[in-house]
């Protein structure tokens, strides 16, 4: 991305034109933090920037190995102590939730509280689950709000009852009602 005839100063702070390839980069000192063309604008935030980052015609990933998401670090993992509908906090934008073992009967539901501090009432919950056990679990969102989420299990099977301890992976999406 940097271009060979653009500004070597550490203390340089802005945008370079550069004829050759037809795009405007913007530098911090010697690092080049975005290069945009009439086709693409590429971004690269060294690790001391923080910022938001806002596209107004849409966020696409053009890899085919790199996906949009959440890097490392971000998530957090909790285990559920006590029973299936003891409450969990977890104050990430993603993570693990570890349940009990559960013994919910067929055809019957379990439900807990996260409590989240990073989670708006507008916001989306992503949920997926891994298990092991007997029954069948269904597991879904609801009761979005300020601060929290109830996780709900469902036992669809006919006849088996969990068995199980279950690993539930969430991501929260941003959104807003307006």
């Amino acid at each position: 991305m940097p271009n060979s005839s653009a500004p070597k100063s550490s203390r340089f702070r802005g945008t370079w034109h550069d004829l050759v390839n037809d795009t405007v980069d913007i530098y911090h000192g010697t690092t080049n933090v975005l290069a945009a063309s009439a086709s693409a604008v590429t971004v690269a935030l060294a690790t001391t920037f923080s910022t938001l980052i806002t596209a107004a015609a849409g966020l696409v990933s053009t890899s085919a190995t790199q996906a949009l998401g959440y890097a490392t670090g971000a998530g957090g993992a909790v285990t559920q102590d006590t029973t299936a509908s003891t409450g969990v906090i977890l104050s990430k934008p993603c993570g693990q939730i570890t349940t009990v073992a559960l013994t919910t009967a067929a055809a019957a539901e379990e439900a807990f509280v996260v409590t989240n501090t990073l989670v708006a009432a507008t916001d989306t919950v992503v949920v997926s689950t891994t298990y092991a056990g007997g029954g069948k679990p269904v597991v879904f969102v609801t009761n979005v709000g300020a601060g929290a989420f109830t996780v709900n299990i469902s036992n669809v099977h006919a006849s088996a009852a969990l068995n199980a301890l279950i690993v539930i992976n969430f991501a929260v999406i941003k959104a807003v009602a307006a």
